[in-house]
């Protein structure tokens, strides 16, 4: 059976156009360097050993000058332009695919600002994806004390934790459903800030995949070396690690 099961293809999107102002970095944070490779890179390896025949559209900003395709392990693979927003980066990816991509397909969107993801994430939530009707992401129960401020630095109130997960990417869905809920999220001015909110402004509810903690999205400067820290952890635990050797695959729409 093919990564995708018997529903049809496997796609990968991975938005990849942003500036990551918070970082504080003379260059977007996927290019820095992590453990001696662009956090892009590690992250498309990581993808590419759970799903090797998968077919990527990476997100890139139109200007983008740093991009080496040389990063990139999947042989079949494409550019599109990202958008201003996470959300028109999506929906524009899966606009470019509307020629080849079945409404049946299976979609994992995934930050490229979280390259530890395990394997065994992945395929968990790819079995988890085939099975449920609406969709799946990777998430983690809240387990600190969550508290809502008053808008002037101090605690309005506690909030409850109960019921409460961060969620996390990948998120994954079927082409035809996450299309259409992108596309009318955009059309009623809805924003959304991941794939499951638009699904669920859709009245849907995707199904939450528990997660490993160290998936973390690299976002603020302290982030970069927590992430050294554990991918280096996870290779001594065993945990699916790409090396540096990718073969150099020519893209579409370059």
């Amino acid at each position: 059976m093919s990564e995708a099961g018997a529903t049809g293809r496997l796609w990968l999107v991975v938005p990849a156009a942003g500036r990551g102002r918070r970082m504080g970095a003379d260059r977007p944070k996927q290019y820095l360097t992590l453990a001696g490779r662009p956090v892009l890179a590690h992250t498309l390896a990581r993808l590419h050993q759970a799903f090797p025949q998968a077919q990527l559209c990476l997100c890139l900003d139109p200007g983008d000058d740093r991009f080496d395709p040389a990063w990139v392990p999947f042989a079949g693979w494409r550019r599109s332009p990202g958008g201003a927003e996470r959300a028109d980066s999506v929906r524009q990816a899966l606009a470019a695919l509307a020629d080849e991509a079945g409404d049946d397909d299976l979609v994992l969107v995934h930050d490229v600002a979280r390259p530890c993801v395990t394997v065994a994430d992945l395929t968990t939530l790819l079995s988890a994806l085939r099975e449920d009707p609406v969709g799946a992401l990777l998430a983690t129960p809240v387990a600190d004390t969550v508290k809502r401020d008053d808008g002037q630095g101090r605690i309005a109130r506690t909030e409850p934790r109960d019921g409460l997960w961060q969620a996390q990417t990948p998120q994954g869905f079927r082409y035809g459903l996450l299309r259409r809920a992108l596309e009318r999220a955009a059309a009623g001015g809805v924003g959304v800030t991941d794939e499951a909110s638009a699904v669920e402004a859709l009245g849907l509810s995707p199904r939450l995949v528990p997660g490993r903690r160290d998936n973390l999205k690299i976002t603020h400067p302290e982030d970069l070396a927590l992430a050294a820290h554990v991918l280096a952890a996870q290779r001594e635990e065993g945990a699916p690690y790409a090396g540096a050797g990718h073969a150099n695959h020519a893209s579409k729409g370059d």
